[in-house]
């Protein structure tokens, strides 16, 4: 798995698993895990990485990630989002939920990204082509981490939410670090995943993203959902245990 995300573009391996996922799905069913996206037993789980394989990360049946399988249970078990008649922009569309997510009767579900075959609308993060105070939940996940210029990002997501809008904003975080370390110098792709974690990231974030967050206006929560949960569930599930949700609220 390592080789192929190194070798090919994310776009192509987009088109490539669509075609594919049937096949794997099928030959990976069993009961050791489950996916509570699409509520399917396993019998092992992908490993999946850039820089170090995490064992039984990426689910057969949605290609989800641990991180996804954790706001899938947050977003069904602790909110009313998903019954709820909103308008939704969803930040560079994860395939785990894009399906999903547009099956939603009761949602207005848009999508947008430079890149995506998945993007409605072809759009950057910091200029989006979207009249203010227009959605009432943007799910933004594992991007931030992704652009030079966050802040203004940060903003344009501010700016296009409604008054009283929630955005989930998950990212890379080491909650050991009180500073958000960045370093535009470093643009070697091997150099970035030493120091980023990731070959096209441009910073690791530390508790101080929820300040990021509150400079353009942001109310934040912390939700670390998997304290909720058993030990029994997080196993099944494989989720990342304490890791947070951030919620920021207009």
């Amino acid at each position: 798995m390592k080789w192929l995300l190194i070798l090919f573009p994310r776009e192509f391996l987009i088109r490539m698993s669509l075609l594919f996922q049937p096949i794997i799905k099928w030959y990976f069913k069993g009961t050791t895990f489950i996916d509570p996206i699409n509520r399917d037993g396993y019998r092992k789980f992908l490993s999946y990485g850039y820089d170090k394989l995490r064992e039984n990360a990426l689910s057969p049946g949605t290609f989800s990630l641990e991180r996804h399988r954790l706001l899938w249970l947050y977003l069904e078990r602790k909110t009313n989002l998903l019954n709820s008649k909103i308008k939704v922009l969803h930040v560079a569309p994860e395939q785990a939920f894009h399906k999903k997510f547009k099956n939603i009767l009761s949602w207005d579900y848009i999508t947008t990204d430079l890149n995506s075959p998945l993007a409605d609308v072809k759009a950057d993060l910091t200029n989006l082509p979207f009249e203010d105070n227009h959605f009432d939940l943007i799910l933004c996940n594992h991007v931030l981490e992704h652009i030079t210029d966050d802040h203004k990002a940060i903003s344009e997501i501010f700016r296009v939410l409604k008054k009283g809008g929630k955005a989930i904003l998950q990212v890379p975080m080491d909650q050991n670090r009180a500073h958000t370390f960045e370093d535009f110098s470093i643009t070697d792709p091997k150099e970035r995943t030493k120091n980023f974690g990731q070959y096209d990231h441009v910073r690791i974030y530390g508790v101080d993203f929820f300040d990021r967050l509150e400079k353009v206006g942001f109310k934040t929560e912390k939700n670390d959902f998997t304290a909720e949960l058993t030990r029994e569930e997080i196993e099944k599930f494989a989720l990342p245990k304490g890791e947070w949700i951030p919620l920021g609220i207009k």
